[in-house]
């Protein structure tokens, strides 16, 4: 049989497990697993390790940082073998599951965390039964990767050292891969005044609420369209009392720059503040927590993913740069080869309702299954 042919019956074979594919993933989004609930993602790590061990012959190692559960897989020789990557955890608050289950309509599997990103695992997983051999496969699953990742970071950049290249198994943006990704800063700023009643004696107090208001017009304006970089006040809260001027104010601030000079720029201008009201303090806390994850570290791969799509009889995926962070953006930090949202095909991620196209599920694993293949034999002829 040509290789072709042989490409063809892969997405075949694939196809047909299409029905027990759906059937995992209603399992593990049945299982609430929110970054911040630790005995969520730990039973839904129990899940993704029973299946992973029925499906690729061997149990995970669980690896348990700061109370959250992550989860490996090393298969061979790692010496310029290949990383999947993918998470867990979801944004989805626990009870969600019961005002919006997981069902199946019109080929659209919707479900919180079902598209982001659920599906990426299962696709994962069945990408990976369809190899001849898993030598040089390593497997990563973290359990906090929707909040900066901050118990897998080191975990993701150990793992993927000596790697001759990193797969990201998050959503796709409709049929494109993503490329590139803008790094992620965060920040706490925290305003302390002092308290007076406001009927009595407002003039004794010292209003955080209107240093608020001045931090958040300053931090709006810091902001660069012309290079895409975004500085974006998020949560905002002040005061304790409707009759008491607030003592204390705080925000959360989320900046996305494609540039690691710009990141800079951000935070230097961020934490160059000056309180406008007499009498209070502002602290600012917090800095970079993803590096950017630039074009030039996945064009070769996805000139392979185009190649290796065509070959298997499925339209060549685009590549695009999207403002959102993952875990690849580590990887691409650590100076590997990074291709992101090899997962699941669908939409409306973190947004009521997000879905994958069923039927795109095995076409996709069946990407990965052979775009592993390729760089590994690569690695075997080099």
């Amino acid at each position: 049989m040509r290789r072709d042919e042989l490409d063809a019956t892969l997405v075949d074979r694939l196809r047909s497990r299409t029905e027990a594919m759906v059937d995992l993933l209603a399992d593990l989004v049945a299982v609430e697993s929110p970054s911040a609930d630790r005995d969520g993602t730990s039973r839904c790590a129990d899940l993704v390790q029973d299946a992973g061990k029925q499906l690729l012959g061997e149990p995970a190692e669980m690896i348990v940082v700061d109370g959250t559960t992550h989860l490996r897989w090393c298969f061979g020789e790692q010496a310029g073998g290949v990383l999947l990557v993918g998470h867990l955890d979801t944004v989805w608050p626990v009870g969600t599951i019961e005002r919006w289950p997981f069902s199946v309509s019109d080929g659209r599997a919707t479900g919180p965390g079902a598209f982001d990103m659920k599906g990426g695992i299962v696709q994962l997983l069945y990408g990976l039964t369809a190899l001849d051999s898993l030598d040089g496969v390593t497997v990563l699953i973290t359990a906090d990767e929707e909040i900066g990742s901050p118990s897998s970071r080191q975990l993701i950049i150990d793992e993927v050292a000596g790697k001759q290249a990193a797969l990201i198994l998050e959503p796709a943006v409709g049929d494109d891969l993503k490329t590139a990704r803008k790094g992620v800063s965060m920040y706490d700023v925290e305003i302390t005044g002092r308290a007076a009643h406001a009927g009595l004696e407002p003039e004794r107090g010292a209003n955080a609420t209107i240093e608020l208001a001045h931090q958040v017009l300053r931090i709006a304006g810091l902001g660069e369209p012309t290079a895409g970089t975004t500085v974006t006040p998020t949560v905002a809260a002040a005061g304790a009392t409707t009759n008491t001027v607030p003592a204390f104010a705080r925000l959360h601030v989320d900046v996305r720059a494609f540039s690691v000079e710009e990141q800079r720029r951000v935070d230097a201008e961020m934490k160059a503040s000056s309180p406008s009201v007499d009498g209070v303090s502002v602290d600012i806390r917090g800095g970079p927590n993803r590096p950017p994850m630039p074009s030039s570290a996945s064009v070769a791969l996805l000139a392979r993913a185009q190649f290796v799509a065509a070959r298997l009889g499925l339209t060549p995926p685009g590549g695009i740069a999207v403002g959102g962070g993952s875990d690849g953006n580590f990887t691409a930090g650590a100076g590997v080869p990074t291709l992101d949202g090899l997962g699941a095909v669908g939409a409306n991620a973190h947004a009521e309702g997000e879905y994958l196209e069923v039927s795109r599920m095995a076409e996709r694993a069946a990407l990965v299954a052979r775009l592993i293949t390729d760089l590994l034999v690569e690695r075997v002829s080099h």
